[in-house]
């Protein structure tokens, strides 16, 4: 998990936060302006279907951006909270499509605005900007402009309206520094008789509950209430981290042999989906009744045929920390890439700044002698191009 990865360096993305668990347990032309709050935007508003991309921008955005350009777009990196700066000449080198922020920080919005606002001044096409911002230990942002924000398992167990006035307040405090994708929420189900045995989420009490079916109850009021006020979903981590007894970020070992096509446990990840969640999450952990070769981030079977095709999803696929986590440590950094990308992966995420050379130089290698994968880069760069028309950061 993003956070978990990145919280054992500095705190940090999409997995666990600060303190160690214990032993046995595991687991982030110009800028455009950030995503515009709408005036007629209301918490009690049914949720609306994902706006459908504008292919006129999109096709000719893509249309003039070479294949390293278009590999560039393929690769978020993570940098710490406080020192974005840092990753402005890899954000121009390498083409970046996005950046993760980790960490943790008490900065106020105003500085945190500027600071992103020059980082997108180093883009040639406008940068998604994610970071975590769960709740509980998981929460990149606190301060008097960040409130502290309930674990997921304490919200979830509130009334709709209170999950919605929640999500919503901090999803405008997010999109008004110009942060345009929540890598949450956490669509893991824990089961009850596991709880805080499961390192990676019930350990940190990540999860919104122990019943599918209430946790995708809750996704449908979290994830359009998010994106209604400008920050863009990630559903994470499918197929599910909640059945697991290791954490992908510190071990190689988190296996899940429970899950298959017709897992309930999948529901919550459908909800969010039909909520229209503009990003899904991989998990790097193994599902040997999905697949029993590979991991689920390189995974064609639960990549393209569960997600994609039985799903039906067609936004925004994002990797899990490919960078420094455990579960990919025997893999070569570049190959990483390529092989999230074969599976049918959009975006890869690493927490790590120097993966971007080697990830990006193998994306371009592959491409350049297998036409099938050229074809595939293309395709993932215009997902990455579709999710940020939607969170208002394309122009044409």
């Amino acid at each position: 998990m993003v956070c978990c990865a990145a919280l054992a360096l500095a705190g940090c993305g999409s997995g666990s936060p600060a303190p160690a668990p214990p032993a046995a347990s595991s687991e982030s032309p110009s800028p455009s302006p950030s995503p515009s709050l709408s005036p007629s935007f209301s918490p009690t508003a049914a949720p609306s279907p994902a706006p459908t991309p504008s292919p006129d921008c999109v096709t000719r955005t893509l249309g003039r951006l070479s294949l390293a350009e278009q590999a560039g777009q393929l690769l978020m990196v993570g940098i710490g909270v406080d020192a974005p700066s840092g990753l402005g000449d890899s954000v121009r080198r390498y083409n970046l499509g996005g950046v993760f922020l980790h960490g943790r920080s008490s900065r106020g919005a105003a500085g945190l605005r500027g600071d992103i606002a020059a980082l997108q001044k180093r883009a040639a096409v406008p940068l998604l900007i994610s970071l975590d911002q769960e709740g509980g230990n998981v929460q990149t942002l606190k301060g008097p402009d960040f409130p502290p924000l309930p674990t997921a398992q304490k919200l979830g167990a509130e009334p709709a309206a209170t999950i919605r006035a929640t999500t919503q307040d901090s999803a405008r405090r997010l999109a008004g520094i110009g942060v345009s994708v929540n890598l949450a929420p956490v669509a893991d189900t824990v089961p009850a008789s596991l709880g805080e045995a499961n390192p990676p989420i019930g350990f940190w009490r990540r999860q919104f509950g122990s019943d599918p079916a209430r946790v995708a109850a809750d996704l449908r009021t979290v994830v359009p209430t998010s994106q209604g006020a400008g920050v863009l979903t990630a559903l994470k981590h499918f197929p599910g981290l909640g059945r697991v007894r290791a954490n992908t970020d510190t071990s190689a070992n988190a296996v899940d042999t429970t899950t298959t096509v017709n897992d309930p446990y999948l529901e919550p990840f459908r909800a969010g989906i039909q909520s229209g969640s503009a990003a899904v999450m991989m998990s790097s952990a193994s599902y040997p009744r999905l697949d029993d070769d590979a991991i689920a981030a390189f995974s064609e079977p639960i990549v393209t045929g569960l997600l994609r095709e039985r799903l039906g999803f067609r936004g925004l696929i994002m990797s899990d920390d490919l960078g420094a986590a455990v579960a990919v440590s025997g893999v070569p950094v570049g190959e990483r890439a390529v092989r999230f990308i074969a599976a049918g992966g959009d975006e890869v995420l690493t927490i790590r700044p120097p993966d971007a050379a080697p990830m990006a130089d193998a994306l371009i290698d592959r491409a350049g002698h297998d036409a099938a994968f050229r074809a595939r880069v293309t395709d993932a760069a215009r997902h990455v191009l579709q999710a940020k028309e939607r969170a208002g950061l394309l122009h044409c």
